[in-house]
């Protein structure tokens, strides 16, 4: 059975790759304040710049697959994953990063495939290229790169957060002429589960296989949760006559069809038992 060690099991994406890889997979994980689902002696407790208690539990558990889901400051950050190329460069181990729309901000003309080379202003989108680059130059074919848009849970921040704008009637802003895509937390998990399963390798685009407005998406979003007022402040992303996207695409034939997912069905999982009271 593979060691997976998942770095920042206790977020959203890692609390749904523990339930998709329980069964199959010698899982461990990190966390930084809150206890993951798994077994006490497989998890540890960690912060970005504990660099030598990293390393040692590296060597203690001699993980095959690391997929790496961390939050945190940019280059405490950047060092961590430094030293995990390092620990990882005479192993056959994997490395799964998620990374982000981000590293395409510079760049809002068109939805960007997994070709393309990233192009990003925001310091966010930097990092983001800077790891994907530093990781690929170390180990190669051995790092896959997942970049995904905005994730979505039934317990994620996002739905909380637009739930509590409903009940204190607070505003959200959204783009009328900005595309967007998004995805599910447990999507994800099934997503990445194939990718290793059939060991697919490179940069995979995930996402919802459709174009939406953050307008639209936000729209249709409310209206499932049983809103009655409007609460959306409709803005224009830069020239209101244009059109910008800020999309994954995706020009790979390996992902498994029963895998996509569109806007419509990720509104429609997040609103099973969501309704506000």
């Amino acid at each position: 059975m593979q060691k997976v060690l998942i770095l920042g099991a206790s977020g959203l994406v890692g609390r749904a790759l523990i339930d998709e890889l329980k069964n199959g997979f010698d899982l461990y994980g990190t966390y930084y304040s809150s206890l993951t689902s798994l077994p006490i002696d497989k998890q540890y407790k960690l912060e970005l710049h504990q660099i030598d208690q990293f390393k040692e539990m590296i060597r203690k558990i001699k993980p095959d697959i690391v997929i790496s889901c961390l939050r945190g400051e940019f280059d405490q950050q950047l060092r961590l994953h430094k030293e995990l190329t390092i620990e990882l460069t005479n192993t056959n181990s994997r490395i799964y990063y998620f990374s982000t729309t981000n590293v395409f901000d510079g760049d809002y003309s068109r939805p960007h495939v997994e070709t393309d080379i990233p192009v990003s202003e925001s310091d966010y989108g930097k990092f983001k290229i800077a790891c994907e680059n530093m990781l690929q130059e170390t180990l190669d074919e051995r790092v896959i790169i997942v970049r995904i848009p905005a994730i979505w849970g039934k317990n994620g921040p996002r739905l909380s957060q637009i739930k509590e704008s409903i009940k204190n009637n607070n505003e959200i802003d959204v783009y009328s002429n900005l595309v967007c895509n998004h995805i599910l937390d447990v999507m994800l998990a099934k997503q990445l589960r194939f990718i290793i399963e059939k060991d697919l390798r490179g940069i995979f685009h995930l996402g919802s296989v459709d174009r939406m407005t953050q307008e639209q998406f936000y729209e249709q979003l409310l209206s499932g949760l049983g809103s009655e007022k409007s609460i959306l402040r409709n803005r224009f992303y830069q020239d209101k006559a244009a059109t910008y996207y800020f999309q994954l695409s995706s020009i790979r034939d390996d992902l498994a069809s029963s895998l996509q997912s569109k806007n419509e069905e990720i509104i429609s999982y997040l609103m099973e038992n969501g309704t506000m009271c």
